[in-house]
Order: C-alpha cells, then structure tokens, then sequence
C-alpha cells in the first residue's frame, strides 16, 4: 500500500473584481493513488458570465484526468476547446492544471494562464517552461521535482497584471510575485496564509479596480498514514500472511475488533489485555497490545466513531476507544483499511439491528465516503 507518503495540501485565495459579484475565477483539487490533480480556471472577463466559464472548463479538466488521460492530452484537449470559444459572448477560460505525484514529480500545464511559482522553504521563483505540441492551441509546460516543505502556486492573471498602467506600467508580473512571496517565507508566514498575504499585496496595486484575482498553493509535507485492521481475514491460512503486510505497511497501527486482536496478539507472541478501569459508560473498552497505537472493539466503536467523525473534536472530552479513534482518523492523511472478509456470527444478533448497529459491512463503506469527505485519502483492501 505504498511507503512514505506525501501529502498535497491546497490553500486558496481569490477575490472578485466588484465587491458582491461572484469571482469567475475557480480552483479544484482532487488526491487519488496517483497523486494529486489541481487546476487554476480563470473566466473570460468578471461577473457571472466569467464564473459560469471557469466552472464549465474546471471540472472537465479534472473529470479528464481521473478517466486517465495524460496531463498533456487532458490539456490539450480542453485548450484546444477553448480556441474555439475565444469571443466575449462565448464561455472561454485561461487556465493552469497540474499534478503531484506521490514521489514529488509535478507537472504543470498553462493555456494563456500566469507561469506557476516554485516556493521552496525560503525562497520563491518563477518555473521556467517549453511549449509543447498542442493542435490549434499554445500550452506550456512546466516540472519541478519537490520535497516535503515544497509548494507551487498557480496564479490567475489578476495577480500577475495588477497595478497595469499604474503602479506598474507592465504589471506586476510573475517575477515580482515571486520575490514578494520568498519575502514572506523569510518572515516565517505558514503556507496557509501565503496565498490571501499574496493577493492582499497584489490588489493594492488595483487602484483603478483591476481583474479577479485568484491564488493557489499546492503545499507538500509529509502525511500521516494509518493502518486500520479490521475482521478476520476470509481465510485463516492467510492470517500470518495479512498481519504481517499491515505490520509493515508505514505509519499508525489500529486494531478494531477483538477477534482481530486476538489473531494479531498470537502472531506477534504478545500478551493481550483489557482496559481495567475504563472511564467511559457508552464506548466499549479498550485493549491493550504491546507495539500497536491503537486496539479496540470492533462494531461498536466503529459505529460510534462513524457517528463522531465530524463533530468538534473539544466535545470529545471523555478518553475512550472511541474517542482516541476519532482522534487518529482526523489527524490521518491517508487511511488504509484492511477489511477482514471472514463471517461475524455475533454480528447477526437481532440486538445489534435493535441498537441500530451497522455490520462491518455496511459501515465501513460509510466511514470511508465520509473520510473522503473530510478530505483524507482512503485506501480499502478486503483481505
């Protein structure tokens, strides 16, 4: 299930031309196995009219690669799209899409859109590209190899042209942008707060109005993985064969399901124990194992969890299996489960109906889209 994992964090900042109208520029960003998939969409003109082009061009490029496409035919073929829309009465768009991988390759591709900005740890600058190939259309791509601490940011070209004809007779340009920005890493701002501190600085060069200005940063760090181990496997003889692979998979190790830790105890050759003084009087009480992060009781912790899984986390105030959960989902950027596949009899109690508690089954595709939600990478293998 892959080893160290960079996680794609996307920070975004826009503001529309006239105060109240809609901005028509938008910005996506998807995570998949594959790496991260991003897109700057910037409308022809303002106003709705802009907005309605930017969320017609944006999905499509999105919805291209997730069918597999290759950046560059995905780009290619939207751009050449566009060429043919480039009237003022029709839905044309500027865009830049990109992708990170998950060993840090990124590629950007720009149809009429600002160049992205490398942001290192403390220095910015702007990516030099190449035209490519690309029927009817101009596109330039761009790569760069990045690491954990690493960003890159699209512009839309309210950012690069602002101040036109005033404070800059060329506008502020993207290499400006870029000093700007490596100013701001050496005054420590977090890369949060680096695109709406950019666009800040931007529009006050607008003193005659200027263009929607929109910026977004694909920011790189090392994510957090969790390994959550659930149901015995569909076949014993593939018990030793199973824990192994989730000991080893990289990162956070949680058991849910007494059975289940009571296989990986034996294979380990480590005692298994009960919580003795549990506080809590609604979660089940926890297990403790020796090198495991977290061992709990299955359906009904998982059901409760479910439950909790977007509530504020200063509610949770009492400690319990369930709560330390919830807990280790939140904090988690990818979630691995492991979904045991073998026959639960107690599952089938009519008291388990009664209480309105899910099987394994039926919750953790649940768990799962709603983790996705939150906007965490889950990976589920039936085992």
């Amino acid at each position: 299930m892959g080893g160290h994992y960079l996680h794609v964090e996307w920070h975004t900042a826009e503001c529309a031309k006239h105060p109240g109208a809609p901005c028509g520029d938008v910005t996506d960003c998807r995570r998949g196995l594959d790496g991260a998939m991003f897109a700057c969409v910037d409308g022809i003109g303002s106003g709705m009219r802009a907005r309605i082009a930017a969320q017609m061009c944006a999905p499509r490029l999105i919805e291209l690669l997730r069918l597999d496409f290759s950046l560059r035919r995905a780009a290619a073929t939207v751009a050449a799209d566009m060429q043919k829309l480039r009237d003022p009465q029709k839905p044309f768009a500027a865009f830049s899409v990109g992708r990170i991988r998950p060993d840090g390759m990124a590629t950007v591709l720009a149809y009429e859109a600002p160049p992205p900005l490398f942001v290192g740890r403390r220095e910015a600058s702007v990516l030099p590209g190449r035209p490519i190939e690309s029927p009817g259309a101009l596109v330039n791509e761009y790569l760069v190899q990045l690491d954990a601490g690493d960003g890159l940011m699209l512009l839309s070209d309210g950012i690069t042209q602002a101040g036109i004809g005033g404070a800059w007779p060329d506008g502020w340009q993207a290499e400006r942008a870029a000093q700007f920005l490596t100013h701001c890493l050496n005054q420590n701002i977090p890369p949060r707060q680096l695109p709406e501190t950019l666009l800040r600085q931007a529009r006050q060069f607008n003193d005659r109005g200027g263009d929607d200005c929109t910026v977004a940063l694909a920011y790189c760090r090392r994510g957090v993985i969790l390994n959550l181990l659930t149901g015995p496997p569909a076949d014993r003889a593939r018990d030793a064969a199973v824990v192994r692979r989730w000991l080893d998979a990289p990162g956070l190790k949680v058991v849910c399901g007494g059975t289940t830790a009571e296989i990986v105890a034996r294979q380990l050759g480590l005692p298994l124990s009960i919580e003795p003084h549990p506080s809590s009087l609604i979660a089940p009480p926890r297990y403790e194992l020796p090198e495991i992060d977290l061992v709990t009781e299955g359906a009904v912790t998982l059901n409760q969890a479910y439950n909790l899984i977007d509530e504020d986390p200063a509610e949770l105030r009492e400690d319990s299996g369930v709560s330390e959960l919830v807990s280790l989902l939140n904090a988690a950027d990818r979630i691995n489960i492991f979904f045991g596949q073998a026959e639960n009899a107690a599952a089938r109690d009519i008291s388990f109906r009664q209480q309105g508690i899910l099987t394994r089954r039926r919750l953790i595709p649940l768990l799962a889209e709603r983790l996705r939600a939150a906007g965490k990478m889950v990976v589920v293998e039936n085992v």
